[in-house]
């Protein structure tokens, strides 16, 4: 019988090194039985799942603050910006189930073993850097949730938030196909509780589908360029890329099987692409809604309370306002935040493992990550005395730095799936390889005139 220890040379042309590590989250990897002659709709029935975890992170609290900032201040100019952003999503993320399925790794796996010591240390950093700016945005997020809801100062509420571990390990113990389902339901509520919310409010169609046309003044506009890396940042995130890379293999595919292997290729594909649509209308909806009810405004209380209280306002939104919409918008944050921890959670020990080689308990690790994180957030709220304007600058900056940080992840996932040696038939076509050097190119450059320009 061989072991992970021997070397493998699979049916569909791959030809792997000694496989020394572990496989990726052990604890689910290849736990989900898939059909192999059933029907279209039961087949991606039973591949749709991981898709739903990967788009929880593309409209995490991070997104609502950058998608509602940039409709109040831009009206619907940067829709274009959130199109283009999930475009780039689509095709990253299909390429990081790719690599897992395929190769039986993760994308920090392979990073580490394709890097020297040094530089896969500098890559770890950044990769858990990425991760405590995304917690940043669920921290921020949950705690005004909760002051929202039942009225705890923002303070108080931020601490509350290090107790989400708890939340954690009761889902864990439920099993990775509940994970999905639970997590499927608190999207279905956040994309039912906005689009109800956008008819309400009554925005014009012809203004927004003319949004979704870039203009050159979103690269002109060291303002509006700074809320585009925002809004880059917040939908394409570092983590998911690491994430997507693991849970694609929960499914059990026989990767010695060439034809199998195409298969579930295909279905994670449709499932990828089908979650992050939604994540798309999602995070449309929260700019037409801010772009709606804020443009030509100026805000003094913060987004999230502006919302919160214009949903109950008869003088802003009509004679449709009640507090049943505000309280809607309340939960509907809270179970983006709430959500958007289990996956942050669990690319956290992805990248742990798979670049330090380091295997702790998950409540440990996700212990460790919210306190790094809710210490800065502390901080802030201290020193402005729980003012969310203050606040939700914070949330914005740590969406541009995810933006920043997205290339240490996307150089390698393109290089990787680039290659034969490690992809074997199932490598980038052409196509796909000039697609996702471009828009990581496009990226770097953004990122690099931001910086320059605003020194």
């Amino acid at each position: 019988m061989r072991t992970l220890k021997q070397e493998k040379t699979l049916t569909n042309g791959i030809k792997l090194k000694k496989i020394t590590t572990a496989k990726s989250l052990s604890e689910v990897n290849g736990t989900i039985r898939v059909p192999r002659n059933a029907s279209f709709f039961k087949t991606l029935l039973a591949y749709t799942g991981p898709g739903i975890l990967i788009a929880v992170g593309y409209m995490d609290p991070g997104n609502w603050i950058t998608s509602i900032s940039s409709g109040s201040q831009y009206k619907y100019r940067l829709l274009s910006v959130i199109l283009i952003s999930s475009l780039i999503a689509m095709l990253l993320q299909e390429m990081c189930a790719r690599l897992g399925i395929v190769t039986g790794k993760d994308l920090a796996q392979l990073t580490r073993e394709h890097t020297s010591k040094w530089s896969g240390f500098f890559l770890w950093i950044i990769a858990e850097l990425a991760i405590m700016a995304t917690d940043i945005a669920e921290v921020i997020g949950s705690g005004i949730a909760l002051k929202l809801l039942f009225k705890i100062p923002l303070i108080a509420g931020i601490l509350i938030t290090t107790a989400d571990v708890l939340l954690l390990l009761f889902l864990l113990k439920l099993g990775f196909r509940k994970i999905e389902a639970i997590i499927a339901a608190l999207v279905i509520t956040i994309l039912g509780v906005f689009s109800y919310e956008v008819l309400l409010a009554g925005p014009n169609v012809a203004e927004i589908f003319k949004g979704y046309v870039p203009s050159e003044q979103i690269v002109l506009n060291n303002s509006m360029l700074y809320l585009t890396l925002g809004i880059v940042g917040a939908t394409v995130m570092p983590h998911d890329l690491y994430l997507g890379s693991s849970i694609s293999q929960t499914r059990a595919v026989d990767r010695h099987d060439p034809q199998m292997v195409a298969k579930a290729l295909r279905f994670s594909k449709l499932d990828s692409n089908i979650q992050l649509v939604v994540a798309f209308i999602v995070n449309s909806l929260l700019l037409i809604l801010g772009a709606a009810l804020f443009y030509g405004t100026t805000s003094k209380t913060g987004q999230f309370a502006d919302l919160f209280y214009s949903l109950d306002n008869s003088k802003i939104i009509g004679g449709i306002a009640s507090p049943l919409l505000s309280i809607l918008f309340a939960i509907a944050l809270l179970a983006s935040g709430q959500s958007s921890t289990i996956t942050g959670t669990l690319a956290g020990q992805v990248v742990m493992e798979g670049f330090i080689h380091l295997k702790v308990s998950p409540w440990l690790q996700r212990l460790v990550t919210r306190l790094f994180s809710v210490i800065p957030v502390l901080i802030f709220a201290i020193y402005y005395q729980g003012n969310e304007v203050e606040l939700e600058k914070l949330l914005t900056f740590s969406q541009v730095f995810l933006s920043i940080a997205l290339p240490f992840a996307a150089i390698p996932l393109v290089i990787f799936t680039s290659s034969t040696k490690i992809m074997g038939r199932f490598a980038n076509r052409n196509l796909t390889n000039i697609l996702a050097w471009l828009a990581t190119l496009v990226l770097v450059v953004l990122n690099v005139y931001l910086i320059f320009s605003t020194l």
